[in-house]
């Protein structure tokens, strides 16, 4: 079987945030990088960014069929990300909103190993459910909510009104439980009312993707048994789990199954490593031809040829 047949299948929604990503590789982790001065770096370079749309620029590269639901502006760079998506493959369902500016990350890879992300993301943070083309998911198998903390008014019921719109059609569905950058500032109270508001759309979730600093922190948990345990007992099936050096495991039934990596011998790419991996689980979700095992092994040598740069798997703009 050729790898595209591999990852092909029925087409699947991707409903997460999209804006530009500014890269910059290979940053000296030192003092002197918040003081006054330059500092020369490897090329600077812009892709498309948001945890959805790479997911979805990647499964397009890897053989899958994707619709993509998200927000832009009615602005210049906008138009230059629905093109590039557009140019990819990916089926777009955008909507263009005259009141905000498209959004920019800019995406630090330390030489360290330690990654900093400095984001103006408006077009996201006002995402609504009314701003969601609900026929895109028309005719698809699987729906991936990313990027869920972003937007306050999806948090405030438009996630939930997403997944049970999903699950009344029969679609199966992954939610990304990522880093909230509230975690980092926020006050406690607003932490916890958070973290309250996603936990409602927990019981329509089929598969969950993070890692385990995520899941600990997201569940309140001391380590990942618990924090995969408690999120069975709100209802979730299965967990991608990203396990970095480690490489990744499944939990399912009680059970996590878990395959080391693939080396990666020169990292050229430091971000969207996970948005690689849960999008390669997600298309291998329905193969149950295949075993666990095989389907993680599979992912991890897709991560591996990424983060080396060997797979063009989200384009440039």
């Amino acid at each position: 079987m050729t790898e595209l047949a591999l990852f092909a299948g029925p087409p699947i929604c991707i409903v997460g945030n999209i804006n530009r990503d500014v890269k910059v590789q290979s940053v000296p982790a030192t003092a002197a990088l918040v003081k006054d001065g330059e500092t020369s770096v490897p090329p600077i370079i812009e892709t498309i960014g948001g945890g959805g749309a790479n997911s979805a620029c990647a499964a397009v590269a890897l053989g899958g069929s994707v619709r993509f639901v998200g927000k832009v502006g009615s602005d210049a760079l906008g138009a230059r990300l629905s093109h590039a998506m557009e140019s990819h493959g990916v089926q777009t369902h955008l909507s263009h909103d005259p009141h905000c500016a498209t959004g920019t990350t800019v995406a630090l890879g330390m030489t360290s190993g330690q990654r900093h992300f400095l984001s103006c993301l408006p077009n996201n943070e006002t995402l609504r459910f009314e701003d969601l083309d609900l026929a895109a998911l028309d005719g698809c198998t699987h729906l991936l909510r990313a990027d869920v903390w972003f937007s306050e008014a999806m948090l405030e019921g438009g996630n939930l009104r997403l997944f049970t719109e999903a699950r009344r059609r029969g679609i199966t569905t992954s939610l990304d439980l990522n880093f909230d950058p509230c975690w980092s500032t926020g006050a406690k109270e607003a932490i916890a009312r958070r973290k309250k508001l996603l936990r409602e759309t927990l019981s329509l979730v089929d598969l969950a993707h993070g890692n385990v600093r995520e899941l600990c922190e997201f569940t309140d948990s001391p380590g990942l048994e618990a924090a995969l345990n408690r999120l069975a007992d709100e209802g979730v099936k299965a967990v991608v789990v990203h396990l970095g050096q480690r490489g990744a495991g499944f939990w399912a039934e009680g059970k996590l199954t878990v395959e080391p990596p693939w080396p990666a011998h020169a990292v050229v790419n430091s971000t969207g490593t996970g948005d690689v991996l849960s999008i390669c689980m997600i298309l291998l979700h329905a193969r149950h031809d295949l075993p666990i095992q095989e389907k993680l092994h599979c992912s991890n040598q897709v991560v591996s040829e990424f983060m080396e740069g060997r797979r063009a798997l989200i384009p440039a703009i």
